[in-house]
């Protein structure tokens, strides 16, 4: 699976973000081509091939466009996938992966070289700002986890896969914040250690750390000293932690590694807390974190190559409600949907809050999920999304209405829509 099974579901991911199913189709057979001619673990190189065989196909039915005779089409989509993908796959054979695997080679010879000298402690220096630029995954995945399956296979257990999923560093920051923050940054930050710590979703205190950059200080110090831990303790994991929740990381440890990988979390906790707390005191100002979020959500599109709306980025108060949404309104809400990027963190979040809200309020009735924004179920009749996919959740359902929100944690707009729904159905 983890030569064969998941690089193709990432190729497939990366080519269907940029070209849709057909994207993603090409972007699976140009992974085949990395694949083949690896035999180290291929994430990197398939992060890298998917993207580049949506964008190819893409490019291809663009100049094809109005230019296909009528009842050709299926011919030539067909065709055009599979040659295309076929040379993408020879492409990748010969040249992305090689370069990936010399790319691996270095790597594996520089963590060596750390390792035998015991310096692997200062990678944190760049795990830790690579995470708040929204590396984390390619970190983790694309390095870590290849060099900590060559080790597990050796030795049972590997240190890398816990220097970036360990959830220590980003417990001891938020515990600060809850301590001796200040304004909406102190009385959110209980929220997102359940978030974080339980589940498992790192990027919860990224705007918190963007608030007050200082604090990056605080997350290396914290990261480094569970590197230490972990190699002073002689523990690891026997496999990639994800997401970098405390129950994943207990269920990958290894039997009798326990104390050296609770007390890795601990000892990372502890250090950034205090480290945090001192930044706080000395560096502390009136946090606003609903601006920190807008520029987290803004970093993530730029590094995905996504525009943002400039206008449509507001403060909740100028969100449209529900009444000012797009779709038919007057009709009796049956299914509401929430669409993030990858229909699994945030949405998730947001889903769960308005089911409880929709519960207390006796509307039941109402059948809420989550989805990604590309794949919102057709019988939808209500979308709650960032107003940055506003485009995207319109364009894959444009008979919902649409309810846009800046934050997926406590939004009010949760509170109007209930307040709306309550009214639709007479209670």
């Amino acid at each position: 699976m983890l030569s064969y099974l998941l690089p193709i579901l990432i190729g497939y991911t990366g080519g269907s973000i940029v070209a849709g199913h057909r994207g993603g189709v090409v972007g699976a057979i140009a992974t085949i081509g990395v694949v083949a001619g690896a035999d180290v673990t291929m994430f990197l190189g398939a992060m890298i091939s998917g993207p580049i065989g949506g964008w190819v196909i893409k490019q291809f039915d663009k100049k094809m466009e109005g230019h296909i005779p009528a009842g050709f089409e299926m011919l030539i989509n067909n065709f055009s996938a599979g040659i295309l993908g076929a040379i993408l796959a020879l492409l990748a054979l010969v040249v992305i992966g090689p370069a990936v695997m010399a790319l691996n080679a270095v790597l594996s010879a520089g963590v060596a070289f750390f390792v035998e000298h015991g310096l692997l402690p200062l990678a944190s220096i760049f795990v830790e700002p690579g995470k708040i630029l929204f590396l984390n995954n390619a970190i983790n995945h694309g390095i870590f986890t290849p060099l900590g399956v060559e080790q597990a296979n050796e030795f049972g257990k590997s240190v890398f896969f816990m220097i970036e999923s360990n959830p220590g560093p980003g417990l001891g920051l938020l515990l600060a914040y809850t301590l001796v923050g200040r304004g909406s940054a102190k009385t959110s930050a209980p929220g997102a250690i359940i978030i974080h710590f339980f589940g498992g979703i790192h990027e919860i205190y990224f705007p918190y750390v963007l608030m007050n950059p200082v604090l990056i200080l605080a997350m290396i110090g914290g990261g480094m000293t569970g590197v230490f831990t972990l190699q002073l303790l002689d523990g690891g994991l026997i496999a990639a932690a994800s997401p970098g929740s405390i129950f994943a990381e207990l269920l990958m440890t290894p039997r009798g590694g326990f104390f050296a990988n609770i007390a890795a979390i601990v000892a990372g906790c502890v250090v950034s807390f205090v480290l945090a707390a001192i930044l706080l005191r000395i560096f502390g100002k009136d946090e606003d974190l609903e601006t920190s979020q807008r520029r987290i959500k803004e970093m993530k599109a730029a590094s995905k190559g996504q525009t943002v709306d400039s206008p449509a980025v507001a403060t909740n108060g100028d969100v449209p409600s529900l009444d000012a949404a797009v779709g038919e309104a007057g009709r009796p809400v049956d299914k509401i949907v929430f669409a993030c990027d990858a229909g699994m963190g945030s949405s998730a979040m947001g889903a769960t809050m308005l089911k409880k809200k929709l519960k207390k309020a006796g509307l039941d009735n109402i059948e809420v999920v989550h989805s990604p924004v590309s794949e919102i179920p057709k019988d939808a009749e209500v979308i709650v999304t960032h107003v940055e996919l506003r485009e995207r959740a319109a364009a894959a359902n444009p008979n919902a209405r649409l309810v846009l929100i800046t934050n997926f944690m406590g939004a009010p707009e949760y509170d109007e829509l209930v307040n709306e729904l309550k009214a639709e159905q007479g209670k």
